[in-house]
């Protein structure tokens, strides 16, 4: 089964070789039929504490790291929006 791969933006780096990455997506709400906005936040490892608040970054999920921690950081874009999709 191939590994699910992510984008979102850095919201924390305050933890070592660990970054918190809030992924948003839009969903129709089912009975309204609006486009609503929902995210949810990831723990990923950054082995060269790389990534910095703001960066857009991709994440893949992998093995268990710790108790939240099952996803790392493929790349980080700099929040000059170079690299982005």
């Amino acid at each position: 089964m191939p590994r699910r791969v992510m984008q979102g933006v850095v919201v924390s780096d305050v933890a070592d070789k660990t970054v918190s990455v809030r992924v948003d997506r839009r969903v129709m709400h089912p009975i309204y039929k609006k486009f609503v906005t929902k995210s949810k936040k990831y723990l990923a490892h950054d082995e060269n504490n790389a990534a910095k608040v703001g960066d857009k970054v991709r994440i893949e999920e992998c093995r268990p790291l710790s108790k939240r921690k099952s996803w790392v950081v493929l790349d980080a874009a700099g929040s000059d929006g170079a690299g982005g999709a």
